[in-house]
């Protein structure tokens, strides 16, 4: 009962309030270090294959001898395509492909992303599998140009050569879909998007070919000369749109098939040199999570994922003595173990973070950090909710307390009179604390427990404005979103400059603005503060469980707002905003690219691309919940400025 006791009594302590920045600091620095403790041995796992099926790197491979010579030739092919129209282009692919007596149809697309044209010719041939009933389907795939913008000479005539292979074997379960786009991104999107009767007839045409469910897809990137080009490694480019990833059977099947079947080594996101010492693991996983975070497509194979199709995409790096016979048996060996599923991949992850080609982290192991992240602006929006209804101090009037000459004899008089009254109000107060202050927990044997506990003042809380400024601000970050993805090109750069500029006003403005009209009051403030930073915690938390790093990356960058508080101005207010002016989207955005030496102009074309095409919702998390959340706190900030 005295532990109770005491419990209660907290409630009204002032002290109380003081406890939530310093639980929130602690929240932040715990998630980031659990994020910088996953690398280790301790909070990571070596990979392994869930599906015994697969059976990876158990069947002896024939794609060489004779082959090589069919690859040279078709590869001679290529180079000369590289510059005809798309309609003669696909004419001289179709007549490749039919003459290895495949099923061959060509698909016409169109799309305008901010003003631009993007309109090729998708061709491809379907193989019916001799043991198969036209029910499952796996992809091999090339594109005419790499997701670099070279040209995929060896990756087309290496699907040409494996399309002319693979038609001779009788021991295929599963029709085979060779597929040749134009480009690494909108060719793919386009077919699987036409493939699953998902896109608008008017701009992208339906196939005339088309097998069972997709049960996974492989692209490939070999982007050597007309001459050819030996390569080193393979790197294994996983990502989808949205953050999306493979199972994780998948990308384990494809490196112990490559590394341990063919000797050929293996990297992931960008790392051609990896020791397996703890800086490259976080490296690498740092390298993923920005990459899953943008959630941006990263070759062909991200096309798929949304549609729960497992891909991923084999590209050549390097210099070094593998050539394309090792990558073609490395293709045949995966799509004999793809031909052996008996069920879609389901067994392994779906979210994981890869330190390196044979090491990962689960989703169970990782997911507390960008929840901790998360709950940091809860906890302070519950307080900012508590201070709310504190009801507050008025501010004394100096006039009213300034000292009135008097008299001795009235002095000792009224001292005499007040004595006394503060005992009589001490005895009623003493009596009123024993009853109306007192809480009777516990009856029992015919005993009541009585135990003093403070009453908790509140006082009413006006919801009205701070509801509808919340609100609001959500709605005006709908302004920016659909204007990114309509302005034309040729005015996106300026557009965004504007928008760097208005944005970083438009908290004065509109806190000068309210200020002419003495409002909102402290008390609002606090519950606009209170309101934004509740549905941010609310929306990473959510986010965390479908793109884990683009709720970490966006939890990092706002975690200033659980911090910043309204002011009576000076050179703090003033610091607190300047800090806020950084943390702005726009701001972000402009620095990390001029950082990364990256062209704005590029960020901000790919950024309407991937909404027009690829389905990606990063704007949406940019404009819908970071956005909102920022100009909440920069205009309760600006408040103490005026």
């Amino acid at each position: 009962m005295a532990l109770l006791a005491t419990l209660l009594a907290l409630r009204n302590d002032a002290r109380i309030l003081k406890i939530p920045p310093y639980l929130s600091a602690f929240l932040i620095l715990i998630g980031v270090a659990w994020l910088l403790v996953l690398p280790l041995d301790e909070y990571s796992r070596n990979t392994y294959v869930s599906e015994n099926a697969l059976l990876p790197g158990q069947v002896h491979t024939y794609f060489t001898g004779s082959e090589h010579d069919v690859f040279r030739a078709y590869r001679h092919e290529v180079a000369g395509l590289v510059d005809l129209p798309a309609q003669q282009r696909s004419d001289k692919l179709s007549e490749l492909l039919r003459a290895s007596n495949l099923k061959v149809a060509t698909q016409k697309y169109t799309y305008t992303p901010s003003g631009r044209n993007i309109s090729d010719e998708n061709v491809y041939a379907v193989l019916q599998g001799p043991r198969a009933d036209a029910t499952e389907a796996i992809v091999l795939m090339a594109s005419l140009k790499t997701m670099d913008g070279e040209h995929n000479y060896s990756g087309v005539a290496l699907v040409l050569a494996l399309a002319r292979y693979f038609k001779r074997w009788s021991l295929w379960s599963k029709d085979i879909i060779f597929l040749i786009s134009g480009d690494s991104t909108s060719g793919p999107q386009a077919w699987v998007d036409a493939y699953h009767d998902a896109h608008d007839p008017t701009t992208i045409e339906s196939l005339a070919l088309k097998s069972g469910a997709l049960q996974g897809a492989v692209g490939v990137e070999y982007p050597a000369g007309p001459w050819g080009h030996r390569y080193d490694k393979l790197h294994i480019v996983y990502d989808g749109t949205n953050g999306q990833l493979p199972n994780l059977d998948l990308f384990n099947t494809a490196v112990n098939i490559a590394s341990g079947q063919m000797g050929i080594g293996c990297t992931l996101q960008r790392m051609w040199h990896h020791g397996n010492s703890y800086p490259e693991r976080l490296q690498t996983m740092l390298r993923g999570m920005l990459s899953q975070g943008l959630g941006h497509a990263t070759g062909p194979h991200s096309a798929f994922i949304p549609y729960h199709v497992d891909a991923i995409t084999l590209v050549t790096v390097g210099d070094g003595w593998h050539d394309e016979m090792g990558l073609g048996r490395t293709v045949e060996s995966l799509f004999r173990s793809l031909n052996n599923l008996l069920e879609h991949l389901h067994q392994s992850f779906f979210f994981y973070l890869l330190l390196e080609a044979k090491r990962f982290v689960s989703i169970g192991t990782y997911l507390p950090s960008a929840m901790l992240i998360a709950a940091n602006f809860s906890i302070t929006a519950i307080a900012l909710w508590v201070r709310s209804g504190r009801p507050q101090e008025p501010t004394p009037n100096p006039a009213a307390t300034k000292p009135v000459p008097r008299s001795a004899s009235q002095d000792a008089a009224t001292e005499s009179d007040h004595k006394r009254k503060e005992q009589e109000q001490s005895q009623q107060e003493d009596e009123r604390k024993a009853v109306e202050h007192s809480t009777v927990i516990a009856i029992k044997d015919g005993a009541t427990a009585i135990i003093p506990t403070e009453v908790l003042q509140i006082s009413e809380r006006p919801l009205f404005l701070p509801t509808a400024f919340v609100i609001i601000a959500h709605f005006l970050g709908l302004i920016p979103l659909a204007a990114f993805n309509h302005i034309p090109v040729e005015e996106l750069r300026s557009s965004f400059l504007l928008a760097a500029n208005l944005t970083t006003l438009l908290p004065l403005a509109t806190a000068y603005f309210l200020s002419q009209f003495n409002r909102p009051t402290h008390q609002e403030s606090t519950l606009i503060h209170c309101f934004s930073l509740l549905f941010l915690g609310m929306y990473l938390s959510a986010l965390a469980t479908l793109n884990f790093s683009q709720s970490l990356i966006v939890g990092l960058l706002t975690a200033p707002l659980s911090f910043v508080r309204r002011g009576k101005g000076g050179l703090v207010t003033a610091l607190q905003f300047a800090l806020l002016v950084a943390i702005n989207p726009v701001m972000v955005v402009n620095s990390a690219t001029y950082l990364s030496k990256v062209e704005l102009l590029d960020v901000l074309v790919k950024a309407a691309e991937g909404w027009h095409i690829w389905g990606m919702w990063t704007q949406v998390v940019v404009w819908l919940v970071w956005w909102p959340a920022w100009f909440c706190g920069s205009v309760v900030v600006a408040l103490g400025l005026f």
